[in-house]
């Protein structure tokens, strides 16, 4: 699967810190052989991915539309469109597909919304699909 994580509030706080878990999540998806992409609307993150240690996990960096999602994910390379994304605005989730988050402003050592999401992917890894109130499916136009 081709995952697009926001950065902003998903997986970085106000302060530029890394969310707690970010970087195992990233191990499993890597070890499950998925394509992780970063992407945000206020550019390409390549620096911050760098702080943090994470620039091996990531497959390509984009910049996130920030309006018509739809249409303008579509004007991607066709080997990478997103099949997930996952990001705190639900708006873009609903329309693309993925997984919502409670947005992360500072640091915070209790937050475990990573360890949702994997909970999640995993799902879907399994059965296609989730249960789960914070999934929503690719909905094809």
């Amino acid at each position: 699967m081709n995952i697009f994580f926001d950065t902003d509030y998903t997986i970085l706080g106000v302060d530029g810190s890394l969310r707690p878990q970010v970087e195992q999540l990233f191990q499993y998806l890597k070890s499950k052989d998925h394509n992780i992409y970063i992407w945000s609307g206020n550019g390409l993150r390549t620096k911050d991915m760098a702080k943090h240690g994470l620039t091996d996990f990531i497959t390509e960096y984009f910049e996130k539309p920030v309006y018509d999602y739809w249409e303008n994910t579509s004007k991607l390379p066709l080997n990478h469109r997103p099949d997930m994304v996952i990001d705190d605005s639900l708006e873009i989730v609903a329309i693309l597909g993925g997984i919502w988050v409670n947005q992360y402003y500072f640091p915070n050592n209790s937050d475990r919304e990573m360890e949702k999401v994997k909970e999640i992917i995993v799902e879907v890894e399994s059965s296609g699909s989730s249960d789960n109130p914070r999934f929503r499916s690719l909905k094809i136009f």
